[in-house]
């Protein structure tokens, strides 16, 4: 199994769509699917109906999950998008962003 780029917890950039440019937290990932969940990016909207739980009912809002490779890390040193690469330091594999050369925690 291929090691993960993007893991919950990292801090993206939006490459495409109506979220373009925005940055958030990556919140769910789903390596199977090639998906992440963003926290308050890519909100979609649901209609619900009243139930026991919701007397209410109304809209709900909820974050979908994305693609991938709509999103890129943010480099920890100028927040830009950055590719990922893999490199051994002190025996263990550690994700680098490409750009500065800076270690991602994670």
């Amino acid at each position: 199994m291929a090691a993960a780029k993007i893991k919950k917890g990292d801090t993206v950039v939006i490459l495409s769509g109506k979220d373009k440019g925005k940055t958030g937290e990556v919140t769910r990932a789903f390596p199977k699917d090639g998906k992440v969940v963003v926290a308050g990016v890519n909100i979609a909207t649901r209609h619900k109906k009243p139930s026991q739980a919701n007397p209410q009912g109304g809209l709900e809002k909820l974050e979908a999950p994305m693609h991938v490779s709509k999103v890129a890390i943010a480099d920890p040193k100028t927040g830009k998008p950055t590719r990922v690469r893999f490199e051994e330091k002190d025996g263990k594999k550690v994700r680098v962003a490409v750009k500065s050369g800076e270690t991602i925690s994670g």
